[in-house]
């Protein structure tokens, strides 16, 4: 384990447990194969309970995989409970988990399908990032890296939503960053572009080349990138850097 301020090439998480939130597929299960990969203790987090235990299944020997709804404080306190149980006190939180939601003018977006984004996609990382803020500030150690979007900069049209909920994601890591400063804990958040995960089944040719069309590299990201980014924010190299949003957009972003 690295200290503080100490140069590392490649991040070492002996000792350190993550929890990872949506970490049964996507971007979550390139961040938690990552983090256990490189020493970690690993709890996934996930809304289906079966492929939140078979991810678990295929890390192996220290990740667990725990049905927990991000929309509920119960669920996270009691996920919480066992994981500093079954693995040891986080001193990481991944925030991953999340839905796009459905595409539509916002004339005419269902209100309980905005808030059903929203409720997900926000307050579902704050509810996340306050449960474990306390743990991480009383030992004067921790790493929070919530999974915000380039929409949240840039949006797109027919996703008021998503957009608006990652808009919230990033000034929200700003806020509890500045809260936490000097207390050992660094909250960043990460803003991805189209990222090629199992969801362009779901998404037509037309909107892929779309949104493909919007980064000067021409291609979409992959989950591994985003993982390799997210490693970094949740080690110890990660030093001086808090309250920021880190862009993996190849180019596309503008600020």
């Amino acid at each position: 384990m690295t200290r503080p301020g100490q140069p590392a090439t490649t991040p070492d998480f002996a000792g350190r447990t993550a929890i990872v939130t949506g970490g049964a597929s996507g971007i979550g299960l390139a961040c938690a194969t990552r983090l256990h990969g490189l020493g970690a203790r690993v709890a996934i987090w996930d809304i289906d309970a079966a492929r939140a235990a078979r991810a678990a299944a295929t890390l192996g020997q220290r990740a667990t995989g725990d049905m927990v709804d991000v929309t509920s404080e119960s669920s996270i306190a009691d996920a919480l409970a066992r994981t500093a149980s079954t693995l040891g006190v986080p001193d990481i939180l991944v925030a991953s988990a999340g839905v796009n939601g459905l595409t539509g003018p916002t004339a005419d977006y269902p209100l309980a399908e905005f808030r059903r984004v929203l409720d997900i996609d926000l307050t579902g990382v704050f509810l996340c990032d306050r449960a474990v803020v306390p743990g991480m500030t009383a030992r004067g150690y921790g790493r929070i890296v919530n999974i915000a979007s380039i929409a949240g900069k840039e949006a797109n049209a027919g996703a008021v939503a998503y957009a608006a909920a990652k808009a919230g994601v990033m000034a929200m890591t700003q806020s509890l960053a500045k809260e936490v400063a000097g207390r050992g804990v660094l909250v960043n958040a990460v803003a991805p572009a189209l990222i090629r995960t199992e969801l362009f089944g779901q998404m037509t040719d037309a909107w892929i080349a779309a949104m493909t069309s919007k980064i000067p590299m021409g291609r979409p990201g992959t989950v591994d990138e985003v993982a390799a980014l997210v490693c970094w924010l949740a080690s110890d190299a990660c030093s001086f850097s808090s309250g920021a949003t880190f862009d993996l957009s190849g180019g596309r972003a503008t600020w």
